[in-house]
């Protein structure tokens, strides 16, 4: 299981999701099939981290989604390798 961000084109905002299936998901926020992604359209995948457990997966998610200091520490590397090209 994928836990991924993806950054809008269009506010350069994040989105932190899971799925089984990555790139099919990252269409789907394309496509505008996400309610909360559906208005920040178009969207690219920097980031991803893959777990054997769906339930490492959801808690590695709500540690991100609670813990400011974990987001914040992906957040500068995203930005980095984006730097950097």
């Amino acid at each position: 299981m994928y836990l991924y961000i993806v950054q809008s084109q269009k506010d350069f905002s994040f989105y932190i999701g899971t799925t089984e299936r990555l790139m099919e998901r990252l269409k789907e926020h394309n496509k505008g099939l996400s309610t909360f992604t559906r208005t920040k359209r178009p969207w690219i995948l920097v980031y991803c981290e893959w777990y054997r457990s769906k339930t490492d997966c959801l808690k590695r998610e709500r540690q991100l989604k609670k813990h400011k200091m974990g987001w914040r520490k992906i957040k500068e590397r995203i930005k980095n390798s984006i730097m950097r090209g």
